[in-house]
């Protein structure tokens, strides 16, 4: 009898947790606390070591028997206080009745708790295990004792289940302290702590998972504990323990499971196949029809059983899969047909991601791909949250899964991992299925459509076409994606237009594949179109990365027509746009890294070349346009960018990826080696880019029609990196493929043309664009300079002056200073003449055309790029703190740039390294 009024004794390893004990001391200023969790949650060794440190005496009663009755029940409570040292006088009396109490002794025990003997030293009063006293006439007199003994008493209540006290009005009045599973449940550190108490030391990633996989519960980290303590590898133990073979185990099944009627354990042996599950679907599951009161049952008596809200529970993660495993032992073979229900009762709630779970978790594949397929979900294997989810669960669906439905899920993951080849394979045989062509194999004419694909005839051609258009986007066919996109605009008047507007993903997927191959094939405009039809479509997630990959695109057409600030704009919207939903990239190659390629080409244009090759660095797409065997046809290269360079390439992955992406890439890689100096290199890197340019090289880009304009800037580079090499023939054969319907390219064109000492043919190829509209300053300033020059070389300098203003102009609002750096070094002297240094200063940096004034001293060295940055800003009185914000780098590098920048400029001071730089005119 006396073990039920002492303290539990606390196990040797036990670990104290003072976040719980400091509640527990607050919660003495309050009548009431409730310790409330699941069996082995830690409730009653929490309060237990708690009273033992609370340095006064702590009645203690554990209710170890069923269903105590009023009488039994306050007897023991009495000697528990008595024992205690409670002030409770024989006067008070003690119940005669083991089935009732009299109301005169517990207004006695009120009034003598309320007395003046216990003025600021309440009883403290813990009844453990209070979930078994079931009868609501004793939660009632409790409570009436509690209220009228005001201060003199201190009630603690332990329990797995929910008290039949009127708690709402303690918690309204602030008299309430709760202590609940959450807050019972072991941290991570905690978790560690204890582990350590029992001789282990795991790493933290190990303590990590086994604290997510118990979900901090208290019983099972120390059952985990005491098994891994005696096993020959302990970690392992910890990291991999078969729930439903472990002492764990042992304990939820006798504490838990045994415990609950056959009807409750039957429901929750079958929804352990769940993840989450409501009324509705465990009656599905178990054929009754009163699930949502046993369910809400479990729950209050804190049966693992968690309530997630709006009807909707789920079980406790280890107790789920020792109950998996339990089923099997039960009902063998009876959880794909589980499944099998779930998922079809899913599937008419319309929970798509749960459905596709559970279909594949029954085996039926079919099933699973036909309801992705007749959702219109096949875009989401593209787009984001669920693409990577989607990408692993249909890539355990078997080859003999037949059927059009499994057939485009097929074609949609091959595609999307970049692999044309078998999508396209897998692409056909969906097509012929949906034409008729092999359904005779499937039952013969006339009969119902192969399960899964019931009534989702359409849907499934719709989602042939847009795999059709990615195709024809991989392929570089614009043909091919015209037809597919018309098709797709017949069949949408045939599908559900509620269904086409839960998925707008679909409809941003086909703009920017048309797009995407409308602008592989130079039609800038039309892409344009179809472009920003994607942008302006619905947002949300599920449009994001098409939404990205259309804005990058645009940005490309603005770079390539010269306009280098839209374009940075965009790319930089385009950026924003996953990145503001926290999406990961996509699964394949499309789109991806394309802003950052075409923000890596406007800072070449501004001859940032450092930030340039940061963001080739950053660009996620490799550089499938230079296959490793056109890197190794070169010799290692001297100079360290080259070689650079050349890693870059030799470690390109090799395989199809969209075209487009890829050749921005190839191009911009190749500029900047020319900018750097690397024109061989730069050759190297484009000539396997275009085999039409190049027919001994084999092509990276296998598509099934050229670009005219990769084919115009391909040829510019190699022309460039000619006549950097000293080959003016080999320059002018070069630029017989540039397309002289592309300004950009013709104006170009002309520049080399004026360098290999042919000014009649460059001033003829700049006559032919007059009235050229849609051109920007990337382009305009470019002819300028181009007409300068060739003023210069005729010894007009009236015409060169002007020519120059106008180049300034342009180019001043963009700070499009690699013009003037490619113009060359005569460009110098007339800049440092009035009106043009006025329209040069503060902006223009020239690199090796720079000529400094008189009489003021060169600097040691040239200034890289970056060093310009930082000169810039620091010009701007900003401090190093803000300079590494504003660069995206650290603290530590500002400082290192600044040391070479006063190193160079041969100063000390911040102050006198802003008035050097603008006397040499690099501000």
């Amino acid at each position: 009898m006396r073990t039920r009024y002492a303290l539990p004794p606390r196990p040797v390893t036990f670990l104290r947790r003072e976040r719980l004990t400091r509640h527990l001391d607050g919660a003495l200023t309050t009548p009431l606390t409730i310790v409330n969790g699941a069996a082995g949650a830690g409730k009653t060794l929490l309060v237990a070591d708690w009273a033992a440190r609370l340095g006064r005496p702590v009645a203690w009663f554990t209710t170890d028997a069923e269903e105590l009755r009023p009488g039994v029940f306050w007897a023991y409570v009495l000697e528990a206080l008595r024992a205690a040292g409670a002030p409770v006088p024989a006067a008070v009396g003690s119940p005669a009745d083991p089935g009732r109490v009299d109301e005169t002794l517990l207004n006695r025990l009120a009034a003598e708790l309320n007395g003046p003997t216990t003025a600021g030293r309440p009883a403290v009063l813990v009844l453990d295990g209070f979930d078994r006293v079931a009868a609501p006439e004793t939660a009632a007199q409790l409570e009436f004792v509690l209220r009228h003994a005001g201060p003199g008493l201190h009630l603690v209540v332990v329990s797995r289940t929910e008290p039949l006290l009127p708690l709402h009005r303690y918690r309204a009045a602030g008299e309430l302290t709760e202590i609940r599973d959450a807050e019972l449940a072991f941290t991570a550190r905690e978790a560690g702590e204890l582990l350590g108490r029992h001789g282990l030391s795991p790493p933290a990633a190990v303590v990590d998972a086994l604290v997510d996989r118990t979900r901090g519960w208290a019983a099972g980290l120390r059952l985990c504990a005491l098994a891994a303590r005696e096993s020959p590898e302990p970690e392992t133990y910890l990291k991999e323990f078969e729930a439903g073979q472990s002492a764990v185990a042992d304990f939820l099944l006798a504490e838990v499971l045994d415990i609950q009627p056959p009807g409750t354990q039957d429901l929750l042996l079958r929804v352990s196949v769940l993840e989450r599950f409501g009324p509705g679907l465990a009656n599905a599951l178990t054929g009754r029809s009163d699930a949502g009161t046993v369910l809400d049952s479990l729950h209050h008596r804190n049966a693992f059983v968690q309530h997630l809200g709006h009807s909707w529970y789920r079980l406790h993660p280890l107790f789920a899969e020792i109950l998996r495993a339990h089923l099997e032992v039960r009902h063998p073979g009876l959880a794909p047909e589980l499944h099998r229900r779930a998922a079809r009762w899913l599937k008419d709630a319309g929970f798509l991601p749960e459905t596709l779970v559970h279909g594949a978790a029954a085996g039926d594949w079919e099933f699973a791909a036909g309801t992705l397929v007749g959702d219109l979900a096949v875009g989401q294997l593209f787009t984001g949250l669920r693409s990577a989810g989607l990408h692993d669960l249909f890539s355990r669906m078997p080859t003999g899964a037949g059927g059009p439905a499994p057939e485009l899920v097929r074609a949609a993951g091959d595609l999307a991992r970049g692999d044309l080849e078998r999508g396209t394979v897998h692409l056909e045989r969906a097509g012929k299925l949906l034409a008729g062509d092999l359904l005779g194999q499937r039952g013969g004419e006339g009969q119902d459509d192969p399960e899964g694909l019931k009534g989702d005839r359409e849907a499934a051609r719709l989602c042939w076409a847009l795999l059709e258009v990615y195709a024809a986007r991989l392929a570089g066919s614009s043909p091919r994606a015209e037809r597919a996109v018309r098709l797709a605009r017949e069949l949408r008047g045939a599908v559900p237009a509620e269904l086409l507007d839960r998925h707008p993903e679909l409809t941003a997927l086909l703009l920017a594949h048309l797009g995407s191959t409308r602008l592989w094939t130079g039609r800038f405009e039309d892409a344009r179109m179809a472009l920003s039809a994607a942008v302006a479509g619905p947002g949300g997630t599920s449009t994001a990365l098409p939404r990205e990959d259309a804005l990058a695109h645009l940005a490309l057409i603005d770079q390539l027509n010269g306009w280098p600030g839209r374009a940075e704009h965009k790319a930089s919207r385009a950026l924003a746009e996953t990145a503001r939903y926290g999406l990961p990239g996509p699964p394949g190659p499309p789109g991806t890294g394309l802003e950052r390629l075409v923000l890596a080409a406007v800072a070449i244009d501004r001859d940032e070349l450092d930030r340039a090759r940061a963001l080739l660095d950053e660009a996620a797409t490799p550089l499938d346009a230079v296959p490793r065997a056109a890197a190794r046809s070169a010799s290692p290269p001297a100079s360290h960018d080259a070689r650079a360079a050349h890693d870059l390439h030799a470690h390109a992955p090799v395989g199809p990826a969209d075209p487009v992406t890829s050749a921005v890439r190839a191009v911009v890689t190749a500029r900047l080696l020319l900018a750097r100096g690397d024109p061989r290199v730069a050759h190297a890197a484009l000539r396997a880019a275009v085999g039409a340019t190049h027919p001994d090289a084999t092509a990276a880009l296998t598509t099934e029609a050229p670009s005219p304009w990769l084919r115009g800037q391909a040829a510019l580079v190699t022309a460039a990196a000619h006549l950097a090499e000293g080959r003016p023939r080999a320059a002018a054969e070069a630029l017989r493929e540039v397309p002289l319907d592309q300004p950009a390219c013709v104006v170009e064109a002309a520049r080399m043309q004026l360098a290999a000492g042919d000014p009649r043919a460059a001033g003829g190829l700049l006559d032919a664009l007059h009235g050229t509209d849609r051109t920007g300053p990337g382009v305009s300033v470019r002819a300028a300079l181009v007409r300068a020059r060739s003023g210069h070389l005729a010894g007009d300098t009236a015409t060169a002056r002007r020519w120059l203003a106008v180049a300034l102009r342009g180019a001043r609002h963009e700070h499009l200073r690699r013009p003037f750096v490619e113009a060359g070094p005569w460009s110098g002297p007339l800049l440092d003449t009035d009106p043009l240094r006025g329209l040069a200063a503060g902006w223009l940096v020239t690199g090796s055309a720079d000529v400094p004034p008189s009489g003021v001293k060169e600097p040691v060295e040239e200034l890289s790029g970056r060093e310009r940055d930082v000169l810039r800003r620091l010009a701007r009185l900003m401090t190093t703190e803000e300079i590494a914000a504003d660069l995206y780098v650290s603290v530590n590098t500002v400082k290192t740039h600044l040391k070479s920048v006063y190193r160079k400029l041969d100063v000390n001071r911040r102050a006198d390294a802003v008035r050097r730089a603008r006397a040499l005119r690099l501000l």
